[in-house]
């Protein structure tokens, strides 16, 4: 892709004195454009997704649990769930799986 420009200079009578022009090649520039452009929509489309939790959340720092619009408390990972599209995949983290089933873990004495 090309970008074209000329001027034309007149003589002091009517007839053409001088022209001048220019051509740029603007391929990576239109390229550029057209990636900004898909991303943009790409962006677009995943905010658009996105559904915010927002706001105060009251949280017991003992338990984790969460007191909802009710007034109940629940568990963190239930009022996460209703309110966003998040889903959780429990496990056990090495210290709490030492702590809770120790006969599991031998004790280099």
């Amino acid at each position: 892709m090309s970008l074209t420009r000329t001027r034309f200079v007149r003589s002091g009578s009517d007839h053409p004195g001088r022209v001048y022009g220019a051509i740029q090649d603007i391929t990576e520039r239109k390229l550029a454009e057209e990636e900004r452009e898909r991303l943009i929509l790409e962006l677009r489309e995943a905010l658009s997704q996105v559904k915010p939790l927002s706001g105060l959340l009251p949280i017991c720092s003992s338990c984790k649990k969460i007191r909802n619009d009710l007034g109940d408390w629940e568990m963190m990972e239930v009022n996460i769930r209703d309110h966003s599209e998040a889903y959780f995949s429990h496990s056990i983290c090495p210290e709490c799986a030492q702590r809770l089933y120790p006969e599991f873990y031998k004790r280099n004495e």
